[in-house]
């Protein structure tokens, strides 16, 4: 009688566990394609000042890439060393202070001073005695002339006199060349006047030699301070012209072949980012260096307003003739969007899809671009930091 019962009560139970089929997932493609993309309106873009160009492929010189560091133009570049042996009384210049031609950089005592000037005295006292034999050598041979006139001497006696008035001529003629030497010594070689010696006004500097610029430049390093003893091998200013400069670059032993000096090359240091700095090949190396399988290439660039410094590290890019059809695209085109180089790609016209692409070669204004781009593809050039920040909002937004 109770199986009606409890059969009710198992179909109330099954009724009540049935469950409800799940719904279907709503779609996700649309958004994964979309999140990619930022919607701007034409009007909008007009007002924002993007512009969009075609993609199309361009020649561009084939170049070869290398690391590079700057140093001194060697030819530019004079070792200030000294001329006497001697002790630096006191210094006028530093490193890093421009000099000019001729400038007094410091100035040092020496003993040679003393000797250079008693050479000079006794070759002025030689000269002067030899002058005045010359000069009795004269009467005694203009003598000997007028006795033989008067028939009271022989002609033997007067080419005598003749042969020793040449004689003391030519003595007079060696002395003078050796008053020249040492005045030339003393104020060529050492640098001091003349003047003291012949009774002139002296100074205390006229006791010091000094030590001059042989050119307009730069001191790169002093290695002498007062009190310094020097020798003649004794560097003292290393000065160089900084307005060229020598780059370095290590060339792969495999472009060897297509290196010509005179070409053109371009050098980037990290402290001016994209900017370049043309010159040409001046120097291609003779030795290999069996380490790095490199050879060196000097390169030789103009520096103007000095803003390449010696010892900067730079890549270098050489031009090598020939070309090869790649895309470039403005730098103003490129991107960072999380993390990757991203150009915008107009799909429609209030639509521009983020594309990532890999750079390759810098020119002047443009930088070769390879990825998901075809020619004819249009990219925006110009205000495309206002896609950028349009796209991260939208990202944002949808987070």
């Amino acid at each position: 009688m109770k199986f009606p019962l409890v059969v009710t009560i198992l179909v109330a139970l099954t009724g009540c566990t049935k469950t409800t089929p799940p719904s279907a997932p709503a779609p996700s493609a649309t958004r994964s394609r979309e999140s990619n993309v930022v919607v701007l309106d034409p009007a909008t873009q007009q007002s924002a000042g993007i512009v969009t160009a075609e993609v199309a492929l361009a020649a561009v010189p084939e170049t070869i890439r290398a690391t590079a560091r700057l140093t001194n133009d060697e030819n530019q570049t004079w070792r200030v060393g000294s001329i006497a042996e001697g002790r630096i009384v006191s210094i006028f210049a530093n490193p890093g202070d421009s000099v000019k031609e001729d400038q007094i950089l410091a100035r040092m005592h020496s003993h040679q001073i003393h000797e250079s000037r008693a050479d000079y005295q006794r070759a002025v006292s030689d000269l002067a005695r030899k002058q005045t034999l010359v000069e009795f050598s004269k009467r005694l041979r203009d003598r000997a002339k007028r006795l033989y006139d008067l028939k009271a001497a022989s002609l033997e006696q007067v080419e005598r006199a003749e042969s020793d008035l040449k004689n003391a001529e030519t003595e007079a003629t060696i002395a003078k060349t050796e008053v020249e030497r040492a005045r030339s010594h003393i104020t060529e070689v050492l640098g001091l006047p003349i003047e003291e010696i012949q009774g002139g006004p002296k100074t205390e500097d006229d006791d010091l030699i000094p030590v001059r610029a042989p050119a307009a430049g730069v001191i790169l390093t002093r290695s002498v301070t007062p009190g310094t003893v020097v020798t003649p091998a004794t560097d003292q200013f290393l000065i160089t012209d900084l307005s060229h400069i020598w780059a370095i670059a290590e060339v792969p032993e495999e472009y060897l072949s297509k290196l010509r000096v005179g070409m053109t090359a371009r050098v980037f240091v990290q402290a001016y980012g994209v900017e370049a700095f043309v010159g040409r090949i001046g120097k291609i190396g003779d030795t290999l260096d069996p380490v790095t399988r490199t050879v060196k290439v000097r390169l030789e660039l103009p520096n103007v307003r000095g803003r390449l410094k010696p010892e900067m590290y730079a890549n270098a890019e050489i031009q090598i003739g020939s070309t090869s059809p790649v895309i470039t695209l403005t730098r103003d085109a490129l991107q960072d969007i999380r993390g990757h180089t991203s150009v915008f790609v107009k799909v429609a016209e209030d639509r521009f899809e983020v594309r990532p692409v890999q750079t390759g070669r810098s020119f002047d204004n443009s930088v070769e671009v390879a990825g998901p781009l075809g020619v004819g593809d249009k990219v925006a050039v110009k205000a495309t930091f206002i896609l950028k920040s349009e796209f991260l909002k939208a990202s944002l937004a949808g987070e």
